[in-house]
């Protein structure tokens, strides 16, 4: 069985993923990390082949770790907006929503390129991220087995939770 660890930009999935297979000795894939690694910087995807081929290539990663066990899974925040991802991924995982306040994300995010969903030129990077938190917070929830709040919480202390809770589903 899976941890897959989903939420928004910001929310600390790859920091807690990480963090969290320290913990079980269980390998950590970022999906994000893995499209980089195999077609090359996101931002560059999304300039030049768009948003939906991106998210192609990100079904493509989540049915390659799906078929692996006992594996850590931090997603890109838009992954489980589509659903043929959550199918794949519930088959053999638990989700975890790592729920964040828009506080929390600004502070969090800084424009640096990576992010090419908040480069946008007619709302500035709050708008935007308030947008899509609105937006995606149901999904989130709804997918999620568990959800865990991030705010005011070290990255040990996340990590530290979300195994407690999830301890029983995913040995």
């Amino acid at each position: 069985m899976n941890l897959i660890l989903c939420g928004m930009m910001g929310a600390g999935k790859t920091t807690i993923g990480i963090k969290i297979a320290e913990l079980t000795g269980r390998r950590w894939y970022d999906t994000d990390g893995l499209i980089v690694d195999k077609y090359g910087k996101i931002s560059d995807i999304f300039e030049y082949y768009g948003e939906a081929h991106f998210r192609k290539l990100e079904t493509e990663i989540v049915k390659e770790l799906a078929k692996k066990d006992e594996l850590v899974i931090s997603t890109g925040g838009g992954l489980v907006l589509k659903k043929e991802n959550n199918e794949v991924l519930q088959e053999n995982g638990k989700i975890v929503f790592l729920r964040a306040t828009l506080d929390t994300l600004a502070k969090r995010l800084n424009v640096d390129g990576e992010r090419p969903l908040l480069q946008t030129s007619t709302e500035n990077i709050r708008d935007r991220l308030a947008r899509l938190l609105k937006e995606r917070s149901p999904i989130y929830e709804h997918v999620a087995n568990y959800i865990v709040d991030v705010d005011g919480k070290t990255p040990e202390e996340i990590a530290k939770e979300v195994v407690e809770i999830t301890n029983g589903s995913i040995v």
